[in-house]
């Protein structure tokens, strides 16, 4: 089983939100049915960013990582090089 580390922003707000999960496809409509609280009434979202790991942990590793830099800026590079 494969493990991803995703970006999705918002269309509204312009906001970015990363998560990490086993099923990327389940998980963006979960986040666009708006049953997720913390992104309730945010979207709609727009996946653009992913990247896939082997393991769970290298996954959450991965994404407290890019939650750590708060660094708008960083995250917006990153997605803009993966483009």
């Amino acid at each position: 089983m494969r493990f991803c580390v995703y970006i999705l922003r918002s269309e509204s707000s312009g906001r970015y939100y990363i998560g990490q999960t086993h099923d990327l496809q389940k998980r963006l409509a979960y986040h666009q049915a708006n049953y997720s609280k913390s992104l309730k009434n945010r979207g709609p979202w727009k996946l653009v960013y992913h990247e896939e790991f082997p393991t769970r942990s290298d996954a959450v590793r991965r994404e407290r990582y890019l939650k750590s830099q708060k660094d708008r800026a960083f995250i917006d590079r990153l997605v803009c090089a993966s483009r």
